[in-house]
């Protein structure tokens, strides 16, 4: 993406806008207890945040993600629907006239679908938001007799004639080193560097490690001067946490949608597994998908990388964890994966995650991504490795909650 193009993207929403979305319209937040110790099971959003009345019994991690859903949709930040947000002096408790509208419409949305659908989620916010804090109502000539903007479903349908989705993984595998290659490896060690987005964070050092058969972790360190803490993902085969800096829960267990995709993204880890990870797989017409753009400060870094690269891909669709929907863009000529996108679930719409992968080269005989672009709904890491090491041995312990930040 050219700088002009991040520029307005910058302008327009703040770096962490659906993130740190912390707690965003609804009737969020203030923190009501610290997060203890390992939970038997994730806390619920109401027992980690006060006032909680529209989104209640859902666990943190959807409640987080719920924000997000809630900023893409209005074009928001934090800032537009709680007092002081952004500042020392933040109430994220206090009700304001937006997060008391939010709440009408988190009722509204349900009540719709409930009433019309069946109760299937068929409205949310962005069916009518689009971007805008107020939805459009009236057509416009441009809409009209423009070049419409061709968007595929979520859900893809098997189309006679299509090249099956077995074959397409089948490529997938032999692509990545073969199958008897992937059968033996059993884990993954790489390190390299980070940048958030919009180039936030001026850069942190990053360690990728992976377990066969579904254990992942990636920790990247900040630089001391930024004051910005560490970012952890780690999901041990059974749970999961994240600790995001500058987050309003900091640090907190996965139960919800995140914790799926966790899971997923760890077994996605091994290729030689990919056809037993997904269930209902089918395929759906090849289209055109283009890299997500590297962050500002790519040059700063001495990152050598082509921006905009569009390629043809095969597309592949699938069943995950509690119902996920994992969708993966596999490179037509090199049979290679290219990005995987996978939607959670939340009261008031699907949550994406979009993970892409770049930059195969050679460790050992598999084929392995050096360049991995993370992008949820509260924020995006471009990170770029350095090395990569197969079967090497890895501490159990950067699977399971992490440590305590020591002073630095």
């Amino acid at each position: 993406m050219r700088l002009d193009r991040q520029k307005t993207s910058w302008s327009r929403r703040s770096i962490f806008a659906a993130a740190r979305i912390a707690v965003a319209a609804l009737a969020t937040a203030g923190l009501a207890m610290a997060q203890p110790a390992a939970q038997e099971k994730p806390l619920l959003a109401e027992q980690v945040f006060k006032n909680i009345q529209a989104l209640r019994g859902i666990t943190v991690d959807d409640f987080m993600q719920t924000m997000g859903i809630m900023a893409a949709a209005l074009q928001f930040d934090c800032s537009d629907c709680h007092v002081d947000a952004g500042t020392s002096e933040v109430n994220w408790a206090a009700d304001t006239p937006r997060k008391i509208m939010a709440r009408r419409m988190v009722n509204m949305v349900a009540t719709i679908n409930k009433t019309n659908f069946g109760g299937r989620q068929m409205v949310t916010c962005w069916t009518c938001h689009r971007n805008r804090d107020k939805p459009l109502v009236t057509p416009t000539m441009d809409i009209m007799y423009g070049m419409p903007t061709i968007v595929p479903d979520d859900i893809l349908v098997q189309i006679p004639g299509l090249p099956s989705a077995e074959s397409i993984l089948d490529k997938y595998v032999q692509a990545s080193g073969g199958a008897q290659r992937l059968a033996g490896l059993t884990s993954i060690a790489g390190k390299g560097t980070s940048v958030g987005f919009g180039g936030f964070g001026g850069g942190g050092d990053v360690e990728l490690v992976a377990k066969a058969p579904d254990k992942r972790a990636t920790i990247i360190v900040f630089k001391k001067e930024i004051d910005r803490g560490d970012e952890i993902r780690a999901y041990d085969g059974r749970i999961g946490w994240v600790r995001t800096p500058l987050n309003v829960v900091g640090e907190f267990q996965l139960g919800g949608g995140d914790l799926d995709g966790a899971r997923v993204d760890a077994q996605l880890s091994f290729p030689g597994q990919i056809k037993r990870i997904l269930t209902n797989l089918r395929s759906g017409p090849p289209t055109t998908i283009t890299d997500l753009p590297a962050p500002i400060s790519q040059a700063s870094l001495q990152q050598d990388v082509t921006l905009e690269q569009s390629h043809t891909v095969d597309v592949v669709q699938g069943t995950g964890p509690r119902g996920l929907i994992v969708t993966l863009y596999f490179d037509r000529q090199t049979g290679l994966l290219l990005r995987e996108l996978r939607y959670g679930a939340s009261p008031i719409g699907r949550v994406p995650t979009q993970i892409d992968f770049a930059d195969y080269r050679d460790v050992n005989g598999i084929k392995l991504p050096f360049r991995i672009t993370y992008a949820w709904l509260g924020g995006r890491d471009s990170i770029v490795l350095s090395e990569i090491k197969t079967n090497v041995p890895v501490d159990e312990a950067k699977f399971g909650k992490p440590a305590p930040l020591k002073p630095r």
